[in-house]
């Protein structure tokens, strides 16, 4: 019987508030989606740079002929000579974990795979225009300052690049974006605190004669403030379920779609993006009780 009564105090709750229920929805399906992206931003950004971590090198470039960097003026190309005890001075740092010598006819094959649509590139590289190098693979990533002091002072290098120092741009530039993500879903989620504060105070001012018999017959205050707060949790739920579908959509569009134009190597797995959608839809209703809850025990006075 108590339970009747209630669902019915809801569902007079709903239709009393059409619109301003319509916009709870609607603001917790936009916040909750917003942080649900965010989410997937960061689990997509840190599953690549576990990926890369593991991946990126240091190319050590050797002097050749006609080398324009001060290191090789007037010094000529590497020799073999320089080339061996370079080699050997790598190998022998506890930093590194592999050294691999990368000669002219092997840089000019990666050179045609890399650009093989810019004909007028490739017809205008010679083999001999390639430089050598060495491709240094370390222990941990992180540790790369002492090998790069090291290596640009030595004989025969021309220059060296730090691949993870051209991942952690691209990176960087999407921890912006996943951290722009989060700011904007996190003030979608106060306005719908507030929104839901308000749609709470509105049903709570339209049933004020109910609630005041509902009090003069002894109810207690949980009882009065059950349909309440099952308002803001079916609005919560309903909200919660239109993100699901949104982050679905933005898996397929957005973050499949990326991989066509940024080889991130590792691609998110629906499990992932099942656990957001999970989090995001208990986060949305958590938010609409504790929202209803914590307003009316300030404006009903039960």
């Amino acid at each position: 019987m108590r339970a009747n009564f209630i669902f019915s105090e809801v569902w007079i709750g709903l239709r009393r508030n059409l619109t301003m229920t319509i916009a709870l929805i609607v603001t917790v399906a936009i916040g909750m989606a917003l942080l649900g992206i965010g989410l997937m931003i960061n689990t997509q950004v840190s599953s690549a740079k576990n990926y890369w971590s593991d991946k990126v090198e240091i190319s050590v470039f050797l002097c050749g002929k006609n080398s324009p960097f001060e290191n090789c003026k007037n010094k000529g190309a590497v020799t073999q000579a320089q080339k061996a005890q370079l080699e050997q001075q790598i190998k022998g740092m506890t930093e590194v974990e592999r050294v691999e010598f990368e000669n002219q006819a092997q840089a000019y094959e990666i050179f045609k795979q890399t650009y093989a649509n810019n004909a007028a590139l490739l017809s205008a590289v010679r083999v001999e225009d390639m430089p050598e190098s060495f491709r240094v693979k370390l222990k941990n990533p992180e540790e790369y300052g002492n090998v790069l002091e090291t290596l640009r002072t030595a004989d025969g290098v021309a220059n060296i690049i730090d691949q993870r120092q051209l991942v952690d741009n691209f990176f960087g530039f999407l921890g912006t974006l996943r951290s722009s993500a989060l700011i904007v879903a996190l003030i979608q989620v106060f306005a719908a605190i507030l929104l839901i504060g308000n749609t709470v105070r509105l049903s709570a001012y339209n049933r004020r004669r109910e609630t005041g018999i509902m009090r003069l017959v002894g109810a207690s205050n949980l009882y009065i403030q059950a349909p309440f707060v099952l308002e803001g949790m079916i609005a919560g739920l309903v909200g919660g379920v239109i993100s699901a579908v949104m982050l679905i959509a933005a898996k397929i569009v957005l973050f499949d779609g990326m991989q066509q134009y940024f080889q991130l190597a590792s691609r998110m797995t629906w499990s992932d993006v099942a656990a957001v959608i999970m989090l995001t839809m208990v986060v949305g209703v958590l938010i609409c009780i504790i929202a209803s809850f914590v307003t009316l025990r300030r404006y009903l006075k039960v």
